[in-house]
């Protein structure tokens, strides 16, 4: 039974940072393609960043150049690091396994983990 785990959000500023973590159980990380998403207020979840089976890794252009994907095979995480952040990417972000393992394409599985709120003031 694959389980996710979010945590790592909280308020902070416009141009502060946030690490989140997706911690799982029931899935080995590094055999899957892995995304975070988000969901803003009212609006659909979408995808922010991917990282596949081999390592590659893309995100959404609304992102680009401030939020990196990573995950630590030891500890069976998965991370986002958030820099430079804007209130726009106010949202829960939730991560999920994706159900093809070496595209940068969202296919998103059915297990989701609770989520964290990302509140960035301005």
């Amino acid at each position: 039974q694959v389980q996710l785990v979010e945590s790592g959000g909280g308020l902070v500023q416009a141009g502060g940072s946030l690490r989140l973590s997706c911690a799982a159980s029931g899935v080995i990380v590094s055999d899957n393609a892995m995304g975070w998403y988000r969901q803003p207020p009212g609006k659909q979840r979408d995808l922010v960043a991917i990282i596949t089976r081999g390592g590659r890794t893309n995100v959404a252009d609304s992102v680009k150049g401030r939020f990196t994907i990573s995950r630590d095979n030891a500890k069976n995480t998965m991370y986002l690091q958030m820099n430079s952040l804007k209130p726009e990417d106010t949202a829960v972000y939730y991560c999920n396994v994706n159900r093809l393992k070496d595209t940068t394409n969202p296919y998103p599985g059915n297990s989701w983990g609770q989520g964290t709120q990302v509140t960035v003031s301005s």
